[in-house]
């Protein structure tokens, strides 16, 4: 009888873990990226009154008699399961959808979270808005480009001072289009202005005539040439390039009026503010050379004066793309994701966070969309993945398991009365 109630008490206190998940699981049922745990029972060893025996003779074999001693709590597993994702219109609201965990550090320590609830601080730092943690990936060069294979370290945090960062483009391209009037005489010339920036934001006007229409052109022309017009590139009073520097050629037409042979020439830029000398491209492949009035105008030169930080927005990749007062836009940042061969080894912290344990593996780290990794949707949290409807059908049965325990316990404790009692 002693058995039967220490299996009693055994169940009680197995269920009441049972009931502790369970509780824990519905009081969490509105906690961002909250993964629910679930309970195993695992019976007590068994105490054998009888060995088994094999067939002998006429004789066949018994089974073992044997007598269990209870129940215990076998494991207590996380279901690392999706949960549904809530639109919250935050731009620094993210949530994963797919495999993967945020990754946190307060300077020292590394922890990860499905918790998608960032913001920026005071200095620009995209932190995790409940505790602080900063977050952790890839910072961009100056030219924008990340690179994914550098390692995540407690010093890969990302930073982004909304209306303080300076961003500049130093101008390496120009695109002209237009027309050079095929029925011009030789002296006649025509001018366009366009504005480049050099490494330090300043501004150049540089001015590039026409002149001088040659027909037949000059010895050394491309077949099919009709006709050419020189050029001359300057800064004020500056020549800064001509169709004779370096590669540059005249322009040479053929008889349809399009441009043949070289269609780009190069121009190189001095600065007197200290920057460095630059060279800027002309594309003057969109030009043309028609019986129509000249008209040439640049279309789009690449370069950008100093400009602040006005917003960010983050893509499916994690990429944080930068849009600055000045118009450009450009890569600041990548965020990290670390994918575990075993998440539900993930030992819990608290504060919706995680660090890694001997069994949950260490962790994959890169980048979103790729390696396995799910992609981040900005604007919107990933929600508990408790399901309340089971978790209220488990409530009742555990109830009923720890009342049909109870009974054990209190029967038990009448059948010791009546033994008790047999000497009176």
């Amino acid at each position: 009888m002693w058995q039967a109630m220490l299996s009693g008490v055994a169940s009680l206190k197995a269920h009441q873990i049972k009931m502790n998940i369970i509780g824990n699981n519905i009081a969490n049922i509105n906690t961002i990226g909250f993964k629910s745990a679930r309970t195993h029972f695992q019976d007590l060893m068994a105490q054998t009154l009888r060995a088994a025996s094999r067939p002998s003779g006429v004789l066949g074999g018994t089974n073992p008699m044997q007598v269990g001693l209870g129940v215990k709590v076998g494991a207590i597993d996380t279901l690392p399961l999706q949960g549904a994702l809530e639109l919250t219109g935050r731009s620094t609201d993210l949530a994963i959808q797919g495999n993967g965990y945020f990754m946190l550090t307060n300077g020292r320590d590394v922890v990860f979270t499905r918790d998608g609830a960032f913001g920026l601080d005071s200095s620009g730092f995209l932190v995790h808005r409940g505790t602080g943690w900063k977050v952790l990936g890839w910072r961009a060069d100056p030219g924008g480009l990340i690179d994914t294979n550098q390692a995540i370290t407690a010093s890969s945090v990302l930073q982004f001072p909304v209306g303080s960062q300076a961003a500049v483009r130093q101008t390496s391209q120009v695109i002209y289009t237009g027309n050079l009037n095929a029925n011009a005489g030789s002296g006649d010339q025509y001018s366009a202005t366009v504005r480049v920036y050099d490494g330090l934001g300043g501004a150049h006007d540089i001015t590039i005539t026409f002149r001088n229409r040659q027909s037949p052109p000059p010895a050394g022309a491309p077949t099919g040439a009709v006709m050419s017009w020189d050029w001359e590139a300057t800064e004020g009073a500056t020549v800064v390039g001509d169709f004779s520097t370096g590669s540059n050629t005249r322009l040479y037409f053929d008889s349809q009026g399009r441009l043949i042979g070289s269609t780009t020439q190069q121009i190189t830029i001095t600065p007197t503010n200290g920057a460095s000398p630059f060279t800027v491209t002309l594309d003057l492949s969109q030009i043309t050379s028609l019986a129509a009035e000249s008209v040439v105008q640049p279309i789009y030169q690449d370069g950008f004066p100093p400009g602040t930080l006005q917003e960010f927005t983050i893509g499916i990749d994690g990429t944080i793309q930068g849009v600055f007062s000045n118009g450009l836009s450009r890569p600041m940042g990548r965020i990290a994701l670390s994918l575990f061969s075993n998440p539900a080894g993930l030992e819990r912290l608290g504060n919706n966070m995680w660090r890694l344990t001997d069994n949950s593996g260490l962790p994959q780290i890169g980048a979103p969309t790729t390696g396995g990794l799910g992609e981040i949707n900005a604007g919107y949290l990933e929600q508990s993945n408790v399901d309340l409807g089971s978790e209220f059908a488990d409530m009742i049965v555990t109830q009923r398991g720890f009342q049909a325990n109870t009974r054990i316990v209190s029967v038990v404790d009448e059948l010791l009365a009546d033994v008790v009692n047999m000497k009176r």
